[in-house]
């Protein structure tokens, strides 16, 4: 046994990397902190007794290098002893793809504008994205992209040669372009109605600032790799990778909120909402939204279904009552309570959903056969006069207590979305917000469970309609009979049924005398 430490030596035994965590520095320079065990073996200072021992230990190796340079300038700066895991400033996955969770995305888009853009930080302005690109060090051209409008957004990281279209022609044709170039086709927008050629512009910025790094990893693979293709469906085109999609969803999550910085859209939202409210002279907010969704996409340039959704991510939900459409028709507002609809969860259905829905869904066939719910502006709602009016062509619709309360006459359905990544599928299940995107097939889930208050309510109306049926076919078929009838089956007395029809005690016992 070793009694006194003397000289220590690396054992034969390779050394074997445990972790690496990776940060990034400035621009493509990356820094690598190495977690290596490693068995010494350490000898008694007494060289006489020959004695020595093996003891495993646990090294923190510090290193940096730029990884555009291939990694040329690899330094090692420290090594020491490892007690345990410090917290990465700037986290990367083994891809080098930033580490970014969705709490996380509103700081992240502040970073980047007081970065490039501060100015959109103090007062509620659009963003010029030309100047942005421009501070960024990038240009931006317009150009048709593809001949089926599949991608709507590219950026180069190297000088390359590369494919576009002339629609005019009907031909592809090859073209010299230059690194830190953005290509926007202006016909092909993102979820078409989501995206907007601003969109598209900061979309293709986001993926310079974050994804410089994956990029040049993967071209230490691939030599032939210069750009990003942005799909219109979402994805990265010629690429199933799941950093690709993990660098898509990134780049879709941050754009509207550096188009819409946080406090400043609240700030604006308000402003609009407060001065329409006392304008239209209305105490309900759903009352003046569509004007203010309107007017929030002219004042920050960008799409009205952009715009919707942003109102909703700052804490507006009953934006999404308004501007929806079903197979391309308007559905009048409603409001939505909050905390009454997940994201992927809503109050309207076309109505080929629903009966593929209710063959698949018993309970939800009966209680649409036995009249207890009705199909009425695109919802399934309980068919009640409190909810339900008819106009002069017999056509339902719903009242606008039914509108201000929908979570207490409609059906919540459940929207799913067969999406291969599960970074599309969370992203793309927030575009239930904007189910008339194109390019997105929805099916629509009944949920007993989500909906028991309205079946109480259904089971409770079809008592009471039993029960007035009842009490129609024992009705006498004099009128004063009648009367007293139905006051006795509703216990009420001449001065109460005078107060509800706005009429004299005495008019009421003239009408049960019969006299005139």
């Amino acid at each position: 046994r070793v009694n006194n430490i003397g000289e220590i030596y690396l054992s034969d035994s390779e050394i074997e990397v445990r972790y690496v965590f990776v940060n990034n520095l400035v621009g493509t320079e990356l820094e690598f902190d190495v977690i290596v065990e490693q068995y010494l073996e350490v000898f008694d200072t007494n060289h006489r007794l020959d004695e020595s021992e093996h003891i495993q230990e646990w090294f923190h190796i510090s290193c940096s290098g730029d990884i555009e340079r291939e990694f040329e300038d690899f330094t090692i700066h420290n090594i020491e002893k490892y007690y345990e895991k410090e917290k990465n400033k700037n986290p990367l996955s083994d891809s080098l793809v930033p580490i970014i969770y969705k709490r996380d995305l509103e700081q992240i888009a502040r970073n980047f504008l007081e970065k490039h853009y501060p100015e959109a930080l103090s007062k509620p302005i659009p963003i010029d994205t030309k100047e942005l690109a421009n501070r960024m060090g990038l240009s931006v051209e317009m150009r048709e992209i593809t001949e089926d409008l599949s991608v709507f957004g590219q950026i180069f990281f190297r000088d390359s040669n590369s494919e576009f279209y002339d629609s005019d022609k009907g031909v592809y044709y090859s073209e010299d372009v230059s690194a830190k170039t953005i290509f926007v086709d202006p016909k092909a927008f993102f979820l078409r109605n989501l995206g907007s050629v601003n969109n598209t512009i900061i979309h293709e910025c986001v993926h310079w600032e974050l994804h410089r790094l994956a990029f040049e990893l993967e071209r230490l693979y691939n030599d032939e790799l210069t750009a990003i293709s942005c799909k219109v469906i979402g994805g990265i085109a010629e690429s199933d990778v799941d950093s690709a999609n993990w660098m898509e969803w990134q780049a879709n999550a941050l754009t509207p909120r550096i188009q819409m910085p946080l406090a400043m859209f609240k700030t604006k939202a308000f402003e609009l909402i407060k001065h329409y409210r006392e304008k239209l002279n209305t105490a309900e907010t759903i009352d003046v939204l569509e004007i203010v969704v309107d007017e929030l996409a002219t004042h920050f340039v960008v799409s009205r279904e952009a715009a919707k959704i942003r109102l909703i991510d700052v804490g507006y939900e009953e934006a999404i009552g308004v501007y929806n459409y079903i197979n391309g028709k308007y559905v009048p507002p409603y409001k939505v309570k909050e905390g009454i609809l997940n994201r992927n969860q809503t109050f309207s259905v076309d109505y080929k959903s629903l009966v593929i829905e209710s063959l698949h869904n018993p309970n939800l066939k009966e209680l649409i056969d036995n009249g207890t719910y009705l199909y009425v502006d695109s919802h399934l709602c309980l068919n009640s006069p409190k909810y339900i009016e008819y106009d002069i062509f017999g056509k339902p619709y719903l009242t606008r207590y039914a509108k201000l309360n929908m979570e207490e006459c409609c059906i919540i359905f459940t929207l799913t979305l067969d999406f291969k990544n599960r970074y599309g599928k969370q992203y793309y299940t927030e575009c239930v917000l904007f189910k008339n995107a194109e390019g997105l097939s929805f099916r629509v889930v009944f949920d007993g469970d989500e909906n028991i208050s309205s079946q109480e309510k259904a089971a409770l109306i079809i008592q009471y309609n039993k029960e007035v049926n009842d009490i129609l076919k024992r009705l006498p078929n004099h009128f004063p009979e009648a009367l007293k009838a139905l006051m006795k089956w509703k216990d009420l007395k001449n001065e109460e049924l005078a107060e509800k029809c706005l009429l004299s005690s005495k008019t009421i016992q003239r009408m049960r005398n019969e006299e005139g």
